[in-house]
């Protein structure tokens, strides 16, 4: 049958629960960017240091890699739903600390580290959890199209969120602007009081040792899962230059925290315009090649925004009062390009390496599996905040132009290394 170039709605259609615990997570995750726009600039207005932005993500790491994959073992032998409910409840707490600080005047770095990394911890706990939890209410069939419309509401996130959180620390400060994440984090609620109760189905071992040892088992003999996850890990640790971001505004395009939120936002328009018109990708049978085109051509777009913040480093090409602020339109507009560019591959990956995770592993195993996959979206960013912060210290475009080039070489030659992965035909999902 012809299918239409718009994504597939068949999702929120045939399930009433999947459709409010979609929308309550669209919702709650606007604030939740937000929230991560401002503690990075927050951070940078208090030390004027791209490398303590980065930080963030270093005192995040290890906590969020052992709950990550802990909460995918609590996933697979309690109640799913209760699970990301705790989860939720702590993320709010920890928002709700950020907020005090900043209506307090409370300018002390090491606490927004600490709340910070408890967010993290508690958001990567409830990922998990709702990842394990959607192949319950769906049909194998419509996994995909979810996926589309996963990246839709992680596109309507980032292009709202940092958007708006540029121009309210702008306008207001830190204060009303983390207000925002506390009072939208409650549709998440919505969604996650809606489900019925969502118990594993087969026999998994008690979280602990045992469990960890099972769910590494598995992985042993999942080759096409495990490749999902490194590929995913050195796009994310070569080529995420949100750190960047800050610096670029102040020092090489201008417009501060304005560009802050154009950047950003930019990447997010590129994301969710890929799912948006995702419909052909329904017609796709081998998900591994088109992981790794989408890949490759994500290292292609980074390359692009490190050349873009080289000539804007070594060239004046004279700047233009936007009102706003003294800032270079034409690299803006030029970066933007190339950050939306970055952010559809990124999101047809993800489309792709989703569906390969959510179709090919077991039910009892699906908690574990996706606390790792949660674990490897989550900290390659984090990985990849550290190396384009430490790669700064020397020029600010140096990171995103090198990283860029070794994605490509990298996920070029790994494929033909795995030859299960290129291979892999959803028609007979193997993990």
């Amino acid at each position: 049958m012809r299918r239409s170039v718009f994504v597939d709605t068949a999702p929120l259609r045939e399930s009433p629960l999947f459709a409010r615990l979609w929308i309550g997570n669209a919702i709650a995750g606007i604030g939740s960017q937000i929230t991560i726009v401002a503690v990075g600039l927050q951070i940078y207005d208090i030390t004027r240091s791209t490398l303590a932005v980065s930080f963030v993500a270093l005192f995040a790491l290890v906590p969020m890699v052992v709950f990550g994959i802990y909460g995918g073992m609590l996933s697979d032998v309690f109640d799913r739903r209760l699970v990301a409910l705790v989860s939720a409840v702590v993320a709010w707490c920890s928002t709700a600390g950020i907020c005090a600080l900043a209506w307090l005047h409370a300018d002390v770095v090491w606490l927004l580290y600490v709340l910070t990394t408890v967010n993290t911890v508690a958001a990567t706990v409830l990922g998990s959890a709702r990842s394990a939890i959607l192949p319950r209410l769906l049909r194998k069939e419509l996994l995909p199209a979810a996926s589309a419309l996963q990246g839709i509401s992680m596109g309507i996130m980032i292009t709202v969120g940092p958007a708006v959180a540029g121009v309210l620390v702008a306008a207001v400060g830190f204060g009303p602007t983390y207000t925002i994440d506390v009072v939208t984090f409650t549709f998440a609620f919505l969604g996650i009081l809606s489900l019925p109760k969502i118990l594993p189905e087969g026999d998994a071992a008690r979280p602990g040792l045992e469990s960890l040892l099972e769910g590494a088992r598995f992985l042993r003999r999942a080759p096409n899962i495990r490749m999902s996850f490194v590929v995913d890990i050195i796009a994310m640790t070569f080529g995420q230059p949100r750190v960047l971001f800050p610096a670029a505004g102040a020092l090489v395009l201008g417009g501060g925290s304005i560009t802050v939120g154009v950047l950003t936002a930019a990447y997010a328009i590129g994301g969710l315009l890929s799912s948006v018109f995702s419909g052909p990708l329904g017609h796709v049978r081998m998900h591994g090649r088109a992981v790794e085109r989408a890949v490759e051509a994500y290292g292609a777009a980074i390359l692009a925004f490190g050349a873009v913040l080289a000539v804007w480093t070594f060239h004046d090409f004279g700047a233009t009062s936007a009102g706003w602020a003294h800032v270079h339109l034409g690299g803006v507009a030029l970066a933007a390009i190339t950050l939306a560019l970055a952010g559809g591959a990124d999101n047809v990956s993800s489309i792709f390496r989703n569906t390969i995770l959510q179709a090919s592993a077991p039910d009892a195993m699906r908690g574990r599996i996706q606390g790792v996959f949660v674990v490897v979206v989550t900290a390659g960013p984090r990985l990849g905040d550290l190396y384009i912060g430490a790669m700064s210290l020397a020029v600010l475009w140096l990171g995103p132009a090198l990283g860029g080039a070794l994605i490509v070489v990298l996920i070029f030659t790994l494929v033909r290394v795995q030859r299960s992965f290129r291979d892999y035909d959803a028609l007979h999902p193997s993990p």
